[in-house]
């Protein structure tokens, strides 16, 4: 497919989503798009009615439409692209959070990468980041429509000249012109998530395939993907935004290190790596502070190296709780000084916490069925203090943990 101007409307189709999407694009579209960037959803029905007295109700809706997904996504690209760009519902629950898409052409443009086959771009997400690292991109996407949103979006944030979008089946693509290969394979179905890697759309073994041909190549996976589904040639990195995990990748090539596992840690970008996987960790009795790691740190399995760069042991074999005896600072955990322990009673607590006089409860847990705002709802909380609790296991007992972060 020869390159498209991505300021040109599409021409409407017998499929009506795709003639929704071109009518948006019109003067007429822009306009009420314009008009509904800040609307509030809770008025949805009266400002529809209101808008249809001039315009089309199926422009209307789809308008509506539209200026919901833009709000949704101001959160994964912030406000100053999402209302410039359009997206499909699947395409902002499936879309790269800028700042990880951003850390991704990062490292492909820090190794000399100035080429890349985005394969399953979705409304070009990454594509965007890419482009915007100075790497030349085909966005490829099977979906018509998912394809015609990817090319406006190169042509609205001013990319189109560095993107090219190119609907076919991903399969059929020949990468070899290219310096490496982005896959993302779509892992939702009809019925929601997909768990097994080889229900992918592309599978993942295809996926690893087609990223084993390539000089370099990263393949975006579901953070938690079984250690064993991952193969002795790729460097596999999980990356949290904010202390939240948002994906992992696979990464494959020269400037790459083949078995290798890396957390990530974003916005500033600290990044913990291990040559392969560690030992089990040393087990132990809870000390004076308790230190909580990255959740990117628990899903690349280096909370044994966090063990070892503390002096310290874990509270439970099973639980990502690592305790020691002296005081502790890293990017990759939350400290905490733990001023009491009890075994698991409700009762006790309550009275601990009454007799504390805490009035704001920090319910964290690991191991533990109870659920923090119940247990906040019986604990009748009043006062002027506050604590941070820990529901865990300690040597296999249910224990709770009292104390306050460091700091």
């Amino acid at each position: 497919m020869d390159r498209v101007n991505a300021t040109t409307p599409a021409a409407p189709s017998d499929d009506p989503a795709r003639a929704a999407f071109a009518a948006l694009r019109t003067p007429e579209g822009e306009q009420l798009l314009a008009e509904l960037r800040d609307h509030d959803p809770a008025d949805e029905l009266a400002t529809a009615t209101r808008l249809r007295r001039t315009h089309p109700a199926e422009l209307v809706s789809a308008a509506l439409g539209q200026a919901r997904l833009r709000q949704r996504a101001v959160a994964k690209f912030g406000a100053t692209d999402a209302y410039r760009m359009y997206f499909t519902p699947n395409g902002v629950e499936q879309a790269t959070r800028t700042s990880v898409a951003t850390h991704r052409a990062a490292r492909f443009a820090g190794l000399g990468v100035r080429s890349v086959a985005d394969l399953c771009c979705g409304i070009g997400g990454d594509a965007i980041a890419l482009a915007r690292a100075g790497i030349s991109v085909l966005a490829v996407d099977r979906d018509p429509l998912t394809a015609e949103v990817a090319r406006a979006n190169a042509g609205a944030l001013g990319l189109a000249g560095l993107i090219e979008v190119r609907c076919a089946d991903v399969t059929e693509i020949d990468t070899a012109p290219y310096d490496a290969v982005f896959v993302d394979p779509a892992r939702r179905g009809g019925r929601g998530r997909i768990f097994d890697p080889e229900a992918y759309s592309p599978p993942l073994s295809w996926a690893t395939a087609a990223a084993l041909k390539a000089p370099r190549a990263a393949l975006k996976i579901a953070p938690g993907v079984p250690h064993e589904a991952i193969g002795p040639e790729a460097e596999a990195e999980w990356i949290s935004d904010g202390g939240d995990v948002k994906e992992a990748v696979l990464w494959y090539g020269e400037g790459f290190a083949p078995g290798a596992f890396r957390a990530t840690l974003l916005p500033s970008g600290a990044t913990l790596t291990a040559p392969a996987p560690l030992p089990a960790p040393p087990v132990g009795p809870v000390g004076r502070y308790l230190y909580e790691p990255d959740g990117a740190v628990i899903r690349a399995h280096l909370v044994a190296d966090i063990v070892e760069r503390c002096g310290g042991r874990l509270v439970d074999e099973t639980i990502a709780y690592v305790t020691g005896d002296e005081p502790y600072s890293s990017p990759y955990v939350a400290g905490y000084e733990i001023t009491d322990r009890l075994p698991f009673n409700m009762k006790k607590l309550k009275a601990l916490l009454r007799e504390r006089q805490v009035g704001v409860l920090t319910v964290k847990k690991r191991g533990s069925a109870v659920e923090p705002e119940e247990l906040r709802r019986r604990m009748k909380l009043s006062g002027p203090h506050a604590a941070t609790v820990f529901l865990t296991r300690v040597a296999g007992a249910p224990t709770m943990l009292i104390g306050h972060p460091l700091g």
